[in-house]
């Protein structure tokens, strides 16, 4: 019973703080709730180098951030996981296309890897490890992407992607559009 009750308070909460999303950057969620246990948080408001044009993408795997510069000296910041040591990678690049929930075939790489892969994941899957949105980045395998684990965030995990709550990169998904500039470095930015 008390399992029950709590399960209960939970859905509630969760219902009410994903109503509340739309609000704004800083506004609280259902993820909230959990992502503390995993990474301390989601997407926030932050002073950012002003040298930096509004609309546009600076991924940050030395702060585990991606930074959306909304407007000159501020920018949202939104907690990631980034790629494991032999995925390194850094440049400039653009979004390519956008994908409401993406399907995922996992590369020839990955199957070797684990051959437990299955050959394909549909889009809306809840084990797809793309989640609900996927930015692509340029010509590259490389996205921009929510996840199936939420408790990854934060962690060196991925196989050269970024990967974002589904809340923040459905957020992010809204604010950006095709041709959006990516800058991937492992440069830290830390607070302004």
């Amino acid at each position: 019973m008390p399992f029950l009750r709590y399960l209960r308070t939970a859905t509630l909460i969760a219902a009410v703080s994903m109503s509340m999303t739309s609000l704004g950057p800083t506004t609280a969620s259902a993820q909230d709730l959990f992502s503390f246990l995993w990474s301390g948080g989601s997407r926030s408001v932050v002073n950012f180098s002003p040298k930096y044009r509004p609309r546009q993408i600076i991924v940050s795997f030395g702060d585990r951030k991606l930074y959306y510069i909304y407007r000159r000296g501020q920018a949202i910041s939104y907690p990631i996981a980034v790629p494991r040591t032999q995925s390194r990678w850094s440049g400039v690049t653009h979004v390519s296309q956008k994908r409401v929930n993406p399907g995922w075939t996992p590369t020839p790489q990955m199957r070797r890897e684990n051959p437990r892969l299955p050959a394909h994941v549909p889009g809306g899957h809840p084990l797809n490890p793309l989640g609900v949105r996927a930015l692509y980045l340029g010509s590259s395998l490389y996205r921009i992407h929510g996840t199936d684990a939420p408790w990854t965030i934060g962690s060196a995990v991925s196989k050269g992607c970024i990967r974002m709550y589904n809340e923040d990169v459905i957020d992010l998904y809204k604010r950006t559009r095709v041709g959006t500039r990516v800058t991937v470095t492992w440069k830290r930015f830390g607070h302004y």
